[in-house]
């Protein structure tokens, strides 16, 4: 039934009063998709530690440059992440207003840069390659003397199964694999190019690349991975555009809800304390 003031007029400038099942279902939404962000938060971040563990990045020699550490990158995202979606659920159970602000203010700054990202990677397609291949060439010159490059390319190698930009004689080009190098990887390739770089299935073996450049391809492909990571990453891309595309929209769009709850969450939270305050005018 409308209300009417002193006169009887009914006062139809008030908004409709928020049912208390429907708040409840707004605060249980956002908590949900601010629940499943911070689990996708703890994934990198945890592939962030995993990264500096794996490199030794703690040790006490390397601990004074870890500050230059790529690693830290998926730390700072997944700390970020957790925070934010710490912020969003705190706001929403507390009904804290400035939270839900500062919160719905942070995903709409997120959203537009994917947009934007989006709009970036598809205009400048044709130039990913190219600089894909430039920064693999240069990760593989600087393999011995930078340890996260040496780390990236080895992950980039065995993950793919792949050897080297475009095929494993692009090893050549590295100062100590190179053929008229003196030492004794000279013609080699990393053990990351190994089809088995495990000896015996447990220990790490590091000379298993040694001579591969030297060997005729139908002899290498039993000892290392010939085809380079560029068309392994073209393939991996191909086989999954689909599932990344499908991915890529769906978290765009529990993003999107998830501001329009914190909006409408946000509303609510508005009629609430304004009704609030007009009984205690009243009273």
């Amino acid at each position: 039934i409308p209300e009417r003031d002193g006169s009887g007029d009914l006062l139809s400038h008030q908004p409709q009063r928020p049912t208390s099942v429907r708040s409840c279902l707004l605060k249980n939404a956002l908590f949900i998709s601010n629940l499943f962000f911070t689990v996708m938060g703890l994934v990198v971040l945890g592939m962030g530690l995993w990264g500096l563990i794996t490199k030794e990045s703690f040790a006490q020699e390397r601990i004074g440059h870890i500050g230059t550490d790529p690693m830290l990158v998926f730390v700072f995202l997944g700390l970020t992440l957790c925070l934010l979606c710490l912020m969003g659920c705190v706001g929403s159970l507390r009904e804290n207003s400035c939270l839900l602000r500062l919160f719905s203010g942070a995903v709409l700054i997120l959203v537009a840069a994917q947009v934007l990202v989006a709009i970036a990677a598809y205009s400048l397609q044709d130039q990913i390659v190219p600089v894909l291949r430039s920064g693999m060439l240069t990760a593989m010159v600087r393999y011995q003397d930078d340890l996260d490059m040496r780390f990236i390319t080895d992950e980039i190698q065995m993950n793919l199964q792949c050897c080297g930009a475009d095929n494993y004689r692009d090893w050549e080009m590295n100062l100590y694999y190179n053929c008229s190098a003196p030492g004794v990887q000279a013609c080699g390739v990393p053990a990351s190019c190994c089809i088995d770089p495990l000896e015996n299935g447990t220990v790490w073996n590091s000379q298993c690349g040694v001579g591969a450049q030297q060997l005729v391809e139908f002899s290498a492909q039993s000892v290392i991975y010939l085809g380079g990571c560029l068309g392994g990453i073209a393939r991996w891309i191909e086989q999954n555009k689909q599932l990344i595309g499908i991915v890529g929209i769906a978290l765009l769009g529990v993003q999107i809800l998830t501001l329009i709850v914190t909006t409408r969450l946000l509303d609510n939270i508005q009629w609430s304390k304004a009704i609030s305050s007009q009984r205690d005018v009243e009273s």
